[in-house]
């Protein structure tokens, strides 16, 4: 989970070396890119309850990108000067976002179930 989590520091790292350019070009092509590795990991992974897995993910994914965006000074929840109290709702929706990635990984799950009689 926490190798999955560190997806988020593609925002720092691509904006570091300007891979990607800016705006929201760059923010889809990672929210895909992520989307990808995590249903693609977990999924054909095989991993045991993919849904709970990916949620807590995405929980862990947004306390690495607001940590590194406080440190580095990065834009994005807290490097903006964003109210702390935003923490939360942005926690909830990176949860929402890990859900909805576990719920594909676990059709991934099914789908090779079917494929192995």
């Amino acid at each position: 989970m926490a190798g999955l989590a560190a997806m988020a520091l593609l925002w720092p790292l691509t904006g570091l070396t300007g891979v990607g350019g800016g705006g929201p070009g760059r923010a889809f092509a990672i929210i895909g890119i992520t989307a990808v590795v995590w249903v693609g990991v977990v999924g054909f992974g095989r991993v045991p309850r993919p849904v709970l897995t990916l949620t807590l993910t995405g929980v862990a994914f947004g306390i690495v990108a607001t940590v590194t965006s406080m440190f580095l000074g990065d834009p994005g929840l807290l490097g903006d000067g964003a109210a702390p109290w935003m923490v939360v709702p942005a926690l909830a929706m990176d949860a929402f976002w890990g859900f909805v990635a576990g719920l594909l990984a676990l059709a991934v799950q099914r789908g090779l179930a079917g494929t192995d009689r």
